[in-house]
């Protein structure tokens, strides 16, 4: 079962949107499991602070080494071979392949970071490997350590109804998802592609493949490293 294990010092944020739909109904069906640890019960003195100025000065606060270190060490076996990840603007970014191979894991922990960060001497001390969902900053972790979660727990065997629901989504093939209708046929104007409708399997898939390289073409180019348009 895949175990996902959080970091946190709002562990009330989950499981969050992971509780519904797919994930949630997974959760709750024991195909994965979520556990929390709120690093503030490690945190110091009365006020059981977590956090200090930066070293060399600067604005805002960084997360204190020991406490963090304190609080993995209480949640988490030495032996634990899941890896331990910090949701991070300045890691290596998150990619569909990533979230194939972590989920053929025994699942992942989650350190989710606040303030302007955290000391880097527990990175590098409880060997924490950083990972961004994109190039912005938000005010924590948490929503980024769901987001992988989610992109985690929907190919996970049994959650989603098909087995080749995700195989043509975006990134699987390397490559934006072509355009999706349904009924009706026509929208204010709009019909669906005749060749949806032809029933002609190999010439849909043909002009599903070109739209989604068109659409990879305009809008992400950095996919189509040397890929020969329309073949």
């Amino acid at each position: 079962m895949f175990q996902a294990t959080i970091f946190t010092l709002y562990p009330e944020m989950f499981p969050g949107p992971l509780g519904f739909s797919l994930s949630g109904d997974a959760l709750s069906r024991g195909l994965w499991s979520l556990e929390t640890f709120n690093i503030r019960d490690h945190g110091l003195g009365k006020h059981r602070a977590v956090d200090d100025t930066p070293a060399g000065g600067g604005p805002g606060m960084v997360i204190r080494a020991d406490v963090l270190a304190t609080s993995l060490d209480a949640g988490l076996p030495a032996s634990d071979p899941r890896p331990r990840l910090l949701m991070s603007p300045r890691g290596q970014p998150l990619t569909q392949a990533r979230v194939r191979e972590l989920t053929a894991g025994a699942g992942v922990i989650l350190v989710c970071g606040r303030f302007e960060g955290v000391d880097e001497r527990a990175i590098e001390a409880r060997g924490l490997e950083e990972i961004s969902i994109g190039d912005y900053v938000l005010s924590g972790g948490e929503i980024a350590a769901m987001t992988l979660l989610d992109a985690c727990v929907r190919l996970i065997p049994g959650v989603m109804g098909k087995l080749e629901s995700g195989g043509e989504e975006s990134f699987e093939q390397g490559l934006l998802e072509y355009p999706q209708y349904t009924r009706p046929r026509e929208f204010e104007g709009r019909p669906i592609p005749p060749v949806l409708l032809s029933g002609d399997h190999a010439k849909i898939a043909r002009w599903r493949r070109v739209r989604s390289e068109e659409l990879t073409r305009q809008r992400r180019p950095d996919l189509l490293p040397g890929k020969p348009f329309g073949d």
